[in-house]
C-alpha cells in the first residue's frame, strides 16, 4: 500500500505539530491534554491564527502508530485532535488506536467534512467560510462559535437550532476583537442563558 492510499485510509496523517499542554478554551478548559494538530485546511478563516497549517504538503506524513507513541510519553490521557481541519482525513484508525491505548479522544472541528472517528467529546466550531457537513450535528457535544462581528450572534443561533438538545453552547470572542465585542457578548449571554462564554485562557496565561 503506497503512502497516498495510507493517507486516504487514515493509516498515515500529515502532522504539523503535537504538544502536551493545558486545554485553554471551551468546556474542558484547564484539563491537561496532548494536542495533535494535523496539516491541511480548506476552510480559510481570515482570522485563523495557524494559517501555516493550511498546506498539508508542508508537513511530515507519519504512521498513526508513531503519532500515538509520541502521545504515550506524557502522563495525561486526554488527546485533542485539531488542525487545520482534521475531518479532511479518515480519523477512524487513529482514534481506535488512541482508545486502545487508554486515551480519551476529543476533536475540534469546523465540521466542514463528513464525520469520522470514535470520539468522547466533539467540539464543533462552525465557520461562515465553508458550510458544515450535515453529519456533524448529531455528533456535536459542544457548539463553540467564534464572534468576530455582531452578525455572528445570529449565525450562532442558526447552528444552535440544529445540534442535539444536550449539546453545550459557547460563544468565544475572536482574540483581536475581544475588547470591542465583550460588552455585546456579555449582553447576549445574559439574554440567552442557554449559552456560556468561552475565553482563550491559554493566551492570557501565555502557554501554547
Amino acid at each position: 500500500m503506497d503512502k497516498t492510499q495510507k493517507i486516504r485510509e487514515g493509516l498515515m496523517l500529515p502532522l504539523m505539530e503535537a504538544f502536551y499542554t493545558v486545554q485553554g478554551e471551551g468546556i474542558h478548559t484547564g484539563v491537561p491534554a496532548y494536542f495533535i494538530r494535523l496539516g491541511g485546511c480548506d476552510v480559510g478563516c481570515v482570522w485563523c491564527d495557524v494559517k501555516e497549517s493550511w498546506d498539508a504538503g508542508k508537513w511530515p506524513v507519519l504512521d498513526i502508530e508513531e503519532i500515538v507513541d509520541q502521545a504515550l510519553v506524557y502522563p495525561g490521557r486526554t488527546v485533542v485532535i485539531t488542525g487545520g481541519e482534521p475531518l479532511m482525513y479518515n480519523l477512524g484508525p487513529l482514534t481506535a488506536l488512541l482508545k486502545e491505548k487508554g486515551f480519551s479522544t476529543h476533536i475540534e472541528t469546523s465540521g466542514a467534512h463528513p464525520f469520522s472517528g470514535n470520539f468522547d467529546w466533539v467540539c464543533f466550531s462552525p465557520k461562515k467560510f465553508k458550510a458544515p457537513h450535515p453529519s456533524i450535528y448529531a455528533h456535536a457535544d459542544e457548539l463553540k462559535v467564534v464572534i468576530y462581528n455582531k452578525s455572528d450572534f445570529d449565525f450562532a443561533e442558526k447552528h444552535a437550532e440544529l445540534v442535539k438538545q444536550t449539546c453545550k453552547k459557547l460563544i468565544q470572542p475572536e482574540w483581536s476583537k475581544s475588547g470591542q465585542l465583550m460588552e455585546s457578548i456579555v449582553a447576549f449571554v445574559k439574554n440567552h442563558p442557554n449559552w456560556k462564554i468561552s475565553l482563550q485562557t491559554h493566551k492570557f496565561m501565555d502557554i501554547p
